[in-house]
């Protein structure tokens, strides 16, 4: 079942990659950040301004709060946002030299960093599988398709990790979150065009 998911998936979607616009490491960061209860196109319209005006956490870490919040209001929640940006930069420049580390021990207690974050990071900016990112279309898609019943992110990324190969592991989230936006919605999936159809137990009963 899996790996007929990961094949079908794999053919629709050659292209399915990371849709948060970024450079490097910092950038993908800040953008994840930013990116909580937040669509990736409106990301991805703030975010411009943002590196053009703090390139560098060195940079972030010693911003006027007040500039940031300016910077990033429109995505919501955005002193909170602001918050975080700047006390992980600082944080960056306080124990990592400025520069993002590459494990999630090391990643997680950045302020606004979690572990869906981390693997966010590690698999985009540094091509390291070390778990699989459990968003909101991912959480569903997986449910939907029978490849678990967890039903909190954590449960679903360690029953989702022995199911696919490790080195699919960014790709597998970067495919769901791809058929997840274009055919399985949320309210409405599309299961007639759907390409694992035939084998999701949830094709033409899900909600």
């Amino acid at each position: 079942m899996a790996a007929v998911v990961l094949e079908r998936l794999k053919a629709e979607y050659p292209d399915a990659h990371c849709e948060l616009d970024h450079t490097n490491a910092f950038e993908l960061l800040c953008a994840t950040i930013l990116s909580a209860q937040c669509t990736d196109v409106r990301v991805n319209m703030v975010t411009p301004a943002l590196f053009a005006a703090y390139p560098t956490a060195e940079a972030l870490s010693v911003a006027p709060i007040e500039h940031v919040e300016a910077l990033v209001r429109t995505t919501g929640f955005f002193r909170a946002k602001a918050k975080s940006l700047v006390g992980m930069a600082n944080r960056l420049v306080d124990k990592h030299c400025g520069e993002v580390p590459r494990t999630i021990a090391e990643l997680v207690p950045l302020p606004g960093v979690g572990r869906k974050t981390a693997n966010v990071i590690l698999g985009n900016a540094f091509d390291i599988n070390e778990g699989v990112v459990v968003d909101t279309h991912v959480q569903r898609l997986s449910r939907r398709l029978g490849l678990t019943r967890e039903p909190d992110p954590i449960g679903i990324e360690k029953e989702l990790m022995p199911l696919f190969p490790q080195q699919d592991w960014a790709l597998l989230s970067h495919l769901l979150i791809w058929h997840g936006r274009r055919t399985c919605f949320a309210r409405k999936p599309e299961c007639g065009r759907c390409v694992v159809h035939d084998v999701c137990p949830s094709a033409g009963v899900a909600e």
